[in-house]
């Protein structure tokens, strides 16, 4: 009798277990993938929803939509749904600037039993067609310009390295480009010199790392002439990496290299009045095993880094290196850089921040 009542008592928990558990709210979509197919890039948006029901005993309440990336913007049922009820998520894609082949997740958070649900919608936007304006965003003067930047990149010091850019004339009428302002060690030119009108051209560049005879990232600024008119506001930026190739050390050699250490990369001059000048010394030691040679050290614009008298450092040697900030003429927060360029093969560049508040008066 005993065991009777026990088993009895047993069956009316898991019954109300079970009926507790159908009470909580329930989740349930109609499907979870869809597939937009093909798009158009320039076909607008494209929406899609996707329909559930709560299929529990309590009222539903979905209390978050997110999707993956800012390409997707969410919609949804905001309000409680009672059990029986219906709701949806509404999925809206933008396709614009987005051609090839998408993959997106919406993760659905609510109230119900199974509170995480994850939608998701997939398929192929059409690259539009290309514009000149797309192909050649940058406008200058008289033509268009795939960009207004030279890029070298990485470079050695004794190498020499060319680049283009591609442009279109805008004019009604032939036009001659020539170059102000360029600097011994590049070598630029246009092809053709003269360009017909809604004709395409490539302006050439050459860069001589030897004859720049410079270390770290370097700019130049070179500007554009039309007809031999001067314009100043027709820039192009050169800009290059020099730095040593260590590509071709050995293990023996990388072990048995210099190394930079600097105590403090980061200094703050705290709270300054407007006029006053600030002064820090950062230490530079070699922790190395060979030489360490300080090729370069420039500052930011408002500061003033002055160059080591030492820098040839023997393993073991520190020396000092002195910048000075101004704050004539600035004002609020205030960061500056210091960057020092050596021959450290692990670590060619350290940035040093110089950071503080300025007050008027």
């Amino acid at each position: 009798m005993k065991r009777l009542i026990f088993l009895s008592m047993c069956f009316c928990i898991a019954g109300f277990a079970m009926q507790a558990q159908h009470a909580k709210p329930n989740l349930s979509f109609e499907k979870v993938i869809h597939n937009f197919g093909e798009v158009k890039e320039d076909g607008g948006t494209k929406t899609y929803e996707f329909k559930f029901k709560n299929n529990g005993g309590q009222p539903l309440v979905v209390h978050n939509v997110k999707a993956s990336c800012g390409c997707t913007t969410p919609q949804w049922t905001r309000q409680p749904i009672p059990p029986g009820g219906s709701g949806y998520v509404r999925a809206i894609f933008d396709p614009r600037n987005r051609p090839g082949n998408f993959n997106k997740t919406i993760t659905v958070s609510s109230n119900a039993q199974n509170a995480t649900i994850i939608l998701r919608i997939n398929g192929k936007v059409l690259p539009r067609e290309m514009t000149m304006e797309d192909i050649y965003p940058r406008n200058m003067g008289s033509i268009r310009l795939e960009t207004s930047h030279l890029a070298f990149t990485s470079m050695t010091p004794n190498k020499k390295k060319e680049e283009s850019i591609k442009f279109i004339s805008t004019s009604d009428k032939a036009v001659k480009l020539s170059f102000l302002n360029v600097p011994k060690h590049i070598t630029i030119k246009c092809i053709p010199e003269l360009v017909q009108p809604g004709k395409a051209g490539i302006i050439t560049a050459t860069y001589d790392a030897k004859v720049k005879n410079d270390w770290g990232f370097v700019t130049d600024n070179i500007f554009v002439i039309f007809d031999d008119v001067r314009n100043y506001s027709n820039r192009l930026t050169v800009s290059a990496s020099i730095q040593e190739d260590f590509a071709s050390w050995d293990e023996e050699k990388l072990k048995n290299a210099p190394v930079t250490t600097i105590e403090e990369k980061n200094w703050n001059f705290g709270e300054i009045k407007q006029g006053d000048v600030v002064k820090h010394e950062f230490k530079v030691k070699n922790t190395g095993k060979s030489q360490l040679i300080i090729r370069k050290v420039k500052a930011s614009c408002g500061c003033t880094a002055i160059r080591p008298n030492k820098t040839v450092l023997a393993p073991g040697e520190t020396t000092l290196v002195a910048a000075e900030f101004n704050s004539k003429g600035k004002a609020g927060r205030q960061t500056k850089t210091v960057r020092i360029v050596t021959n450290d093969p692990k670590t060619t560049t350290h940035t040093l921040m110089i950071t503080g508040n300025v007050t008027i008066n």
